[in-house]
């Protein structure tokens, strides 16, 4: 059997970078700020989530599946902790896999704890920021796909 290469993980700097990113993108999800929420993002991006098995563009995201979610939930965070970040060995590329925490809200309006997990791809910038690129992002198993809350947007 060929020897396997160790995986690509990235350097410390690009690590904290990325999950930096990772708690900044959190709070406008907590926030319901698309608004803020837009430039994490590239206008291209391709991702598949739990309303849609593959969208096209930030604003078909926005429509799809973003209003689906953040006003319906509370309380979203990475676990950051728990976070591995990978990167190309040039540094232009990098794939968080991470676990993610919220709330969800049966029809009563009864709170449930409402985990799953995401990878995201994201690409560097010329002026070195990082820009999503790809999303998937599910809940866990047996966690409940809707929720019933009711957050108003804050910006769009």
């Amino acid at each position: 059997m060929p020897e396997t290469l160790p995986l690509p993980e990235a350097d410390p700097a690009t690590t904290a970078a990325v999950k930096d990113w990772l708690d900044r993108f959190a709070a406008c999800v907590r926030d319901v700020d698309y608004a803020r929420a837009y430039p994490f993002w590239h206008d291209n991006i391709v991702i598949f989530g739990t309303y849609q098995e593959l969208v096209r563009s930030r604003q078909a995201w926005t429509d799809t599946q973003w209003d689906n979610v953040w006003p319906r939930t509370e309380g979203f965070t990475f676990d950051l902790a728990n976070t591995m970040i990978l990167a190309s060995p040039d540094g232009a590329m990098a794939v968080a896999v991470t676990p993610w925490d919220s709330t969800g809200f049966h029809r009563d309006g009864t709170p449930y704890p409402r985990p799953g997990r995401a990878t995201i791809v994201l690409a560097r910038q010329p002026d070195g920021r990082w820009v999503g690129v790809h999303s998937h992002m599910s809940l866990q198993r047996g966690v409940p796909q809707e929720s019933f809350g009711q957050r108003p947007v804050k910006a769009r």
